[in-house]
């Protein structure tokens, strides 16, 4: 694969601002529920427990175990009626990230991050993990899960292009640009393969001090 990070590869079919597209709210799930269930299994392995998480690009559902508690959930979006609607949060935050790549939080807070069927939309993921990175706590993870569901006219070209593998190699692309993140990985956690939803991640965990 060509280096991914070019310009171009950002480029996306539906180029009106996205607080116009995501501005109705869309209450439904984007997997269906053996997936849900096995995205939901794979944070309880990996997520502490009494932990402060942040669930980047969200929506009404967090997919986080319900059998665990944090201590907080912090959630942010694009529509406040799915936010508001996120039972499992304990407080939301609405921007945009591809004009806004910053996080308005200090360094070093969170104990885990998840970013669930919504990297193919950002059109400065590296600096969005970076930012990822400086939130995070040393060690905490960075879960990245995707499927073959996506909004077409609003994914990055890049994203439209290739397959699943190749995706993870483009999310590996997007860990590795921004810096700060040791440990990656990749798993295939798709339920019952050929009559589920297919389900992967990709995760990083925060470096060990600064990088």
């Amino acid at each position: 694969m060509h280096n991914p990070l070019n310009p171009d590869f950002f480029q996306r079919l539906d180029d009106q601002a996205d607080e116009v597209f995501y501005r109705p709210p869309r209450l439904v799930k984007h997997i269906d529920e053996p997936a849900c269930a096995a995205l939901s299994d794979f944070y309880k392995g990996i997520l502490p427990q009494g932990g402060k998480v942040l669930d980047l690009m969200s929506s009404w559902v967090s997919h986080l175990p319900e059998d665990q508690q944090y201590d907080q959930v912090v959630i942010h979006g694009m529509n406040a009626t799915e936010l508001a609607a996120n039972e499992q949060a304990t407080s939301a935050l609405v921007f945009n990230l591809n004009s806004q790549p910053s996080l308005p939080f200090a360094d070093g807070v969170f104990d885990g991050c998840v970013i669930a069927f919504s990297i193919q939309y950002l059109t400065q993921p590296k600096e969005v993990l970076a930012e990822i990175g400086r939130v995070l706590k040393p060690g905490a993870p960075l879960v990245i899960a995707y499927s073959n569901r996506m909004f077409p006219t609003k994914a990055v070209a890049i994203w439209r292009s290739v397959g699943d593998e190749q995706r993870a190699q483009l999310i590996n692309w997007y860990f590795e640009e921004a810096g700060l993140f040791a440990e990656r990985s990749f798993h295939n956690i798709s339920p019952n393969p050929g009559q589920s939803d297919p389900l992967y991640v990709v995760m990083g965990r925060r470096l060990e001090g600064d990088a």
